[in-house]
This record gives structure tokens, C-alpha cells and sequence, in this order.
């Protein structure tokens, strides 16, 4: 009934013309209802509310669901929906946030889990974090390779400058347009915090120029 409720919904909100702008600027990856965002956070709201949550045992098969669907405003629910549970999070849970990761994978959602859940994750199970960058690092995955770096991102003070230089240095040399991109945004956002060390990083490696110009925008300005 959750999920049949919220078919109805976006169902009735459909707009042809707003989806075809949608899809082309996905370049073409995804289905849309053409629900934008303002709209869609409107006729999430009642189904984000604690007293109408399904039970966290539930969760993952309804994420799970709504990954299979075609339409893109279903993996951005079901994103938010997790977020949701953050804080009944459980060590397995990031069993879910990697299939969200490598599945149906596009910035829109990868940003979204890596900061929002990865990094409220790892937060809470740091143990977990020297087993599972490696193994992210060496899957030859971008998506993976993306959300190592951009975890930290909302980390300030707290972040692991040792495990944001390593990563960096693993996949610096790397011809990926969203890996340059995201070891430019994770130093930029960085630099709010610890301006000095981004910038002795940024002198000392051999980034780049994609990443070299993101990581400095603040700082050049």
C-alpha cells in the first residue's frame, strides 16, 4: 500500500514537457515523470513522516523496490527515504548503500548516498572504513571511486586528512571527468576549514587542472 500510494501520486503529477527536459539534461539515462523538485518534496512529505514510515526491517526491500523503477523521482525518494533510518543505521546497511552506489549510478544519486548516508555511516562505524576505501579503490567502479572521496565531504575538522590524501594520490592520473571533478569539490569544500594544508597539497600534487581549478576556486577568488 506504501509504495502503491505513492505510484498515485507522482502518477497524477506527471508532466510530459517538464519530464523531456529532465530526461535530456540526464543525458538520456533515466525515465521522468517530470515532477520537479519543490513538487516532489511536497508529495513526499506525508510518506517521509515518522508515523507513516514502514518499519526499518522493511526498509531495504522498499529501497530495493524503488530502485527497479524506471522513473528517476523513485531513487530520489527512496534515498530520502533511507536517510530516514540514519540513525538506526547497522553495520550491514551499507550492504544497501553500495547497491544504491553501482546501480542505476549517475552523480545525482551518488552525491546524495555518499554524503548523506556513506558519511553518516562511516561516522558512526569508523572500523569499518580501512576495509571498505581499499576495496572501493582497487573495484575499478567510478562511482565507488567518487563516493570515497566525497564522503568526507560535510566532514570538517573531523575529516581524515591522511585517508583524503591517500585517496586522492590512488587515483590521481585518472582520465574520469567526475573523479577529477570530486578531488577538486572534496578540496575545495576542505579549504573552508584548513585553507593551508589544501593549498601545500594542491602545490605538492601533480593534479589535474580540472581538479587543481576546483580545489582553489575559493581561495583564487
Amino acid at each position: 500500500m506504501y509504495l502503491k500510494a505513492l505510484d498515485q501520486e507522482f502518477q497524477k503529477n506527471a508532466s510530459l514537457q517538464i519530464a523531456i527536459g529532465q530526461k535530456a539534461y540526464m543525458k538520456n539515462l533515466f525515465e521522468f515523470y517530470g515532477i520537479n523538485s519543490p513538487l516532489r518534496a511536497q508529495l513526499q512529505k506525508p510518506f517521509l513522516q515518522k508515523p507513516f514510515l514502514p518499519l526499518k526491517s522493511e526498509m531495504i526491500f522498499l529501497v530495493k523496490e524503488l530502485w527497479q523503477k524506471p522513473q528517476r523521482e523513485y531513487q530520489y525518494f527512496a534515498q530520502e527515504l533511507a536517510f530516514k533510518y540514519i540513525q538506526q543505521s547497522e553495520e550491514k546497511d551499507l550492504d544497501l548503500y553500495e547497491f544504491m552506489l553501482i546501480h542505476k549510478s549517475w552523480w545525482d544519486t551518488v552525491d546524495y548516498i555518499s554524503v548523506h548516508l556513506v558519511g553518516n555511516y562511516f561516522k558512526k562505524y569508523p572500523q569499518q572504513i580501512e576495509s571498505i576505501i581499499p576495496r572501493w579503490l582497487k573495484s575499478g567502479n567510478k562511482w565507488l571511486h567518487r563516493s570515497a572521496l566525497l564522503f568526507q565531504l560535510k566532514y570538517k575538522q573531523e575529516l581524515d586528512i591522511d585517508l583524503l590524501s591517500n585517496t586522492i594520490l590512488f587515483l590521481v592520473g585518472s582520465k574520469e571527468f567526475f573523479i577529477n571533478k570530486a578531488i577538486g569539490w572534496v578540496l575545495r569544500e576542505y579549504s573552508k576549514t584548513n585553507p593551508i594544508w589544501v593549498q601545500e597539497f594542491v602545490d605538492k600534487t601533480n593534479l589535474n587542472a580540472l581538479s587543481r581549478k576546483e580545489a582553489l576556486r575559493l581561495m583564487n577568488r
